[in-house]
């Protein structure tokens, strides 16, 4: 279904004003929502999808997953925290997990940004590097 560009830019302006202070609010996309519903206006399937997908994306890029081989202490998660807050802007929603398989270092991933300083990403570099030659 191709969305119009009114319509892109309907969905735009609701997604920004469901947004406070940069973070998406879900009561406010719940209401803007329910106000397009009830107007109907012309195209409001578009905008919702377009909506929708404003929403979805929004939302993947608020998570941080932070994987390493071994638990990591208080102190260390909130410079880390810290840290990608200060990058990324507040509303993160952070996740720590233990992955054995990365031999040592940690991997981050922030929606699309992914910082891998692994031991088994350096590994997997130096084997393609052999394989290539």
């Amino acid at each position: 279904m191709k969305i119009s560009k009114q319509a892109r830019r309907d969905a735009k302006a609701l997604f920004r004003a469901a947004q406070i202070n940069g973070v998406l609010d879900e009561d406010r996309v719940r209401a803007a929502v329910n106000e397009l519903v009830a107007r109907k206006p012309r195209g409001y399937l578009s905008i919702m999808t377009q909506m929708e997908r404003l929403v979805r994306l929004d939302i993947v890029r608020r998570n941080a997953r932070i994987e390493s081989v071994v638990p990591l202490d208080g102190a260390l998660e909130g410079s880390l925290k810290a840290a990608l807050t200060r990058r990324y802007g507040p509303g993160l929603q952070f996740s720590f997990g233990v992955n054995p398989s990365l031999i040592g270092g940690m991997r981050v991933q922030v929606g699309s940004d992914v910082y891998d300083g692994s031991v088994r990403a350096r590994l997997d570099a130096l084997e393609d590097n052999f394989s290539s030659t």
